[in-house]
């Protein structure tokens, strides 16, 4: 392994902090990994890393070279950016983002996308759960709600405006509520990401501030998509981006309450762990994602840039 390809396994052992990790990465044996950072350390004459049986860290000698090696290896990746311009774009591709926005809007249109770069892979993550983009080998992460992570870049897209739906049945049977007082009779589909936590009430904008209404109600889920089917089958109302519930609402399976009481928009965010060196693949999936998306995304405000922790229910 050349001098080069030592210094990207090293970057990559310490992006994911672990030898086993940075193998599955990369691709390559855990016994190769663990080689090249030996050899990258006797070429250098210094420690790199400190390993034990849980955790790798870099040593003093070992920041200053992952600096080096970063901004080394970011130099390359532009240089070889400035003579492969028009030409298809190559390598594996790791991204992460919620199951609704992958299921209605990524997936219907990812084909064009690969039929551009034939010699791209994708590997798409779609999940309720949160993932780490940086301790799991995430290139990009695609998140709707509060960022709770200050460590990443962000790059804003925009935010989804917010519907509150139940079903013909559902309403059949506990009425149409016309102000919040009404919600007295009626139930919740609640969404938790972890069961047993504490689920949101109904949330609504009372004309200067977003207030939350508590609601009981007999389902918790902690599934998106099941939010959406318990919905449709009549167990309650939901709080969802209207984004995921348009031909639902237009077919008539879902019918929009109280519209001069909407919740919160939830805020659209591109996440990526470095600004320096970033790949033209990655570069070209992240640009073609705001493309796909920019349609349903109204311009972020500033209340939304505070918005709570963001439910994974409310991503479609």
């Amino acid at each position: 392994m050349d001098r080069l390809d030592a210094m990207r396994v090293f970057v990559k052992v310490v992006e994911l902090g672990s030898f086993t990790r940075a193998a599955a990465a990369l691709g390559l044996p855990k016994a190769s990994v663990s080689t090249a950072v030996q050899q990258l350390e006797a070429d250098l004459g210094t420690r790199l890393l400190h390993r034990t049986t849980r955790r790798v860290e870099l040593s003093q000698d070992g920041q200053a070279c992952l600096e080096r090696c970063q901004q080394v290896l970011a130099d390359i990746e532009e240089l070889d950016g400035l003579f492969q311009q028009g030409q298809s774009l190559r390598g594996r591709l790791r991204v992460d983002m919620p199951y609704g926005v992958a299921r209605n809007q990524v997936l219907p249109n990812i084909a064009q996308f690969l039929q551009r770069h034939p010699q791209l892979e994708i590997e798409l993550s779609s999940t309720d759960r949160r993932v780490d983009p940086v301790g799991e080998g995430f290139d990009c992460v695609l998140r709707v709600g509060h960022l709770d992570d200050n460590s990443l870049v962000a790059r804003p897209l925009g935010q989804f405006d917010m519907a509150s739906c139940a079903s013909p049945d559902y309403l059949a049977r506990h009425g149409v509520p016309s102000t919040i007082a009404d919600l007295a009779g009626h139930h919740l589909v609640h969404y938790v990401s972890r069961l047993g936590g504490r689920p949101d009430g109904f949330e609504y904008f009372d004309g200067e501030r977003y207030r939350e209404q508590p609601m009981g109600g007999r389902l918790t889920v902690n599934n998106s998509d099941a939010y959406r089917v318990a919905c449709l089958n009549g167990m309650g109302i939901i709080q969802v981006p209207r984004i995921a519930v348009l031909e639902l609402l237009a077919d008539g399976e879902l019918i929009e309450i109280l519209p001069d009481f909407p919740a919160e928009p939830m805020p659209v965010t591109l996440l990526y762990p470095h600004r320096h060196g970033l790949p033209p693949r990655v570069r070209a999936f992240m640009a073609w994602l705001e493309e796909l998306l920019a349609p349903r995304l109204s311009p972020l405000t500033v209340a939304s840039s505070r918005n709570k922790a963001g439910s994974a229910r409310r991503s479609g």
